[in-house]
């Protein structure tokens, strides 16, 4: 379940008020929200396609 696991905040956010905030959680899976609307859901990646997502070269 998304509330009980530990969240982290990309350092690529937007560190001012109101700005743009992304938190991603791992586990088996990764999840991906929007640390300003936590109760919005979430996006969900297997292990091996974020590795692939976070790799890719422009």
């Amino acid at each position: 379940m998304a509330e009980d696991r530990v969240w982290r905040k990309s350092s690529y956010s937007n560190a001012t008020e109101g700005g743009e905030c992304v938190e991603i959680s791992f586990a088996q899976d990764v999840l991906v929200r929007d640390s300003k609307n936590a109760d919005a859901g979430t996006l969900t990646f297997s292990a091996p396609a974020w590795r692939a997502f976070v790799q890719r070269q422009p």
